[in-house]
């Protein structure tokens, strides 16, 4: 036996047929229904999920073709196939009138048990095959949502740092380029800070490479917290140096932000001893703003920055230099 049932719906008014009829399909792979009137049959239509319907032509108060009418004006119910049991004669008219109502074939009285049995299997057939290819259908939907959500995981995955979680340096190429273009189509302020962290080397040389990223990490985290709004972005650019991006910011809101990562990695007080001042890790920072325009070299205002940047450092470190940028 299947693992699929076909339901189907036996239509007659008379009780003693509805019995012959059941007898006749009760081995047979499908779950039976039975109705002794068109409008017990559109009841049960409407509530159980019905793959076929034998329907009797000549029934009163409403005919097998009336039900089939109703049936095919109904979204539920229009793409049931119907088999027609009928002891009418054979006239064309009646024939064509059936198939106009959807009818999938034809069954006349008095029934033969074995052409009804071997009609109505080769529709349980086809009902099997359709369960089977929907099921399938639906398990390879279910696939490719999977596939879909491994495939956005990898994507992220490729834009994050594996050691801070921020974003990397790829993942800050395709943020600098979105931001860009709309900077430029909105003709608004776009910033950028460079940042690095003061004589790293010396304390990975201090106090090792594990402890050294025990700092990065502390580090970008602390610049993560530093970023008040959801769309300013920072990113490891590579080994100790950062990058953030604040769309929509003057030079004075770009400084301010700069200024305030300054302070929370001061305060953060991670013991440096090679560090020439404070005995502790510190930053320093380059900042830039433009107005981008067409023709502007963006990968320019990567450079301003990073020379403000080591401006700062040459100046004693743990401090904040500004750049310019017209094109």
């Amino acid at each position: 036996m299947s693992d699929y049932i076909t339901k189907m719906l036996i239509v007659d008014d008379i009780e003693a047929n509805l019995v012959a009829l059941k007898a006749i399909l009760k081995s047979e792979n499908a779950q039976v229904f039975a109705a002794n009137s068109g409008n017990q049959a559109l009841k049960i239509l409407l509530e159980k999920q019905i793959d076929i319907v034998l329907l009797d032509v000549q029934m009163p108060n409403m005919n097998g073709f009336e039900v089939a009418e109703l049936m095919r004006s109904n979204t539920r119910t229009k793409d049931i196939p119907i088999i027609f049991v009928t002891a009418i004669n054979k006239e064309e008219k009646n024939i064509f009138r059936g198939y106009e109502l959807g009818a999938v074939d034809y069954i006349y009285k008095p029934i033969n048990n074995e052409i009804l049995k071997s009609k109505v299997n080769v529709f349980i057939r086809l009902n099997e095959q359709k369960q089977i290819i929907e099921a399938k259908t639906e398990a390879l939907k279910e696939k490719i949502e999977l596939l879909e959500i491994a495939e956005k995981k990898l994507s992220q995955l490729a834009r994050i740092d594996d050691l801070t979680g921020i974003l990397n340096r790829r993942g800050f190429e395709e943020e600098f380029h979105r931001e860009w273009s709309r900077a430029i189509i909105y003709r608004s302020f776009f910033s950028l800070i460079m940042i690095d962290i003061d004589d790293f080397k010396m304390y990975n040389d201090t106090y090792g490479h594990v402890e050294g990223d025990k700092c990065l990490i502390q580090v970008a985290k602390t610049f993560e917290k530093s970023l008040r709004r959801p769309f300013d972005e920072v990113a490891r650019y590579g080994g100790e140096e950062f990058v953030v991006l604040l769309p929509e910011t003057d030079e004075n809101g770009a400084l301010l932000v700069a200024e305030n990562i300054r302070k929370s990695i001061e305060a953060l007080k991670i013991k440096n001893q090679e560090a020439p001042v404070l005995g502790h890790v510190t930053v320093s920072l380059g900042v830039i703003t433009t107005i981008p325009r067409i023709g502007q070299d963006k990968e320019e205002l990567l450079h301003r920055a990073d020379q403000a940047l080591y401006q700062a450092k040459d100046n004693g470190k743990n401090q904040v230099g500004l750049a310019s940028f017209e094109a």
